[in-house]
């Protein structure tokens, strides 16, 4: 006794395999069809029983546009039939994406982040006065807790006035100014307070 033997191997190609060999089957059937109406017949049916064998897609908006556009990507657009909605192109849908730009980042005070020059710029565009001079040490303050990040143990205040007033093309000098940040022991403090209570959610 013989027995004629189908392999995955010897098949055709599953453009969608979510859908099953017997999907595909019924879509080529369907491209087969000469007459119009039957064909149309039968791919409204198809698109009825994908819906079904993908309930989730009933909470994607306009699902079923997005049913009707897999059956003409699984009939390898072949496919003449009616469509409640446009077809899609083949060059569309195969179109790649422009290529994005890679970021750039061109300080050489990496360890403060990549959000310090943003911080930065945007102090500078606040109004002259109180508020604006508050904003300049809290940036200071935060360089310096990154620095200390940076495997340091102890950085003067000099240090980060330069590298600031670096950072903002001499719009912010803080070192005529008198003025201390906060302390090591206090940043150090709340680090190691902020890495104790993630480290408490993370138990919980």
């Amino acid at each position: 006794m013989e027995f004629d033997l189908e392999y995955n191997a010897e098949r055709s190609h599953l453009i969608i395999p979510e859908y099953g060999r017997h999907i595909q089957k019924l879509v080529d059937h369907c491209i087969a069809l000469e007459d119009v109406e039957e064909r149309n017949k039968m791919a409204k049916a198809i698109v009825h029983v994908m819906g079904n064998l993908q309930p989730h897609l009933r909470d994607v908006p306009d699902f079923k546009h997005k049913l009707w556009d897999q059956l003409f990507i699984m009939s390898d657009f072949k496919l003449d039939v009616e469509s409640p909605y446009e077809k899609p192109e083949r060059e569309v849908l195969q179109a790649k994406p422009d290529r994005l730009a890679y970021p750039n980042y061109d300080s050489k005070y990496r360890f403060y982040g990549n959000n310090i020059q943003t911080m930065i710029d945007t102090a500078l565009t606040w109004e002259e006065g109180e508020a604006r001079t508050a904003l300049y040490y809290a940036i200071a303050n935060h360089m310096k807790k990154c620095y200390l990040n940076w495997n340091k143990d102890t950085v003067e205040d000099e240090v980060i006035f330069k590298h600031l007033k670096e950072l903002s093309n001499g719009k912010i000098d803080l070192d005529k100014r008198n003025e201390n940040l906060s302390e090591v022991k206090d940043l150090m403090r709340k680090r190691k307070s902020n890495t104790n209570k993630n480290n408490r959610q993370k138990k919980k």
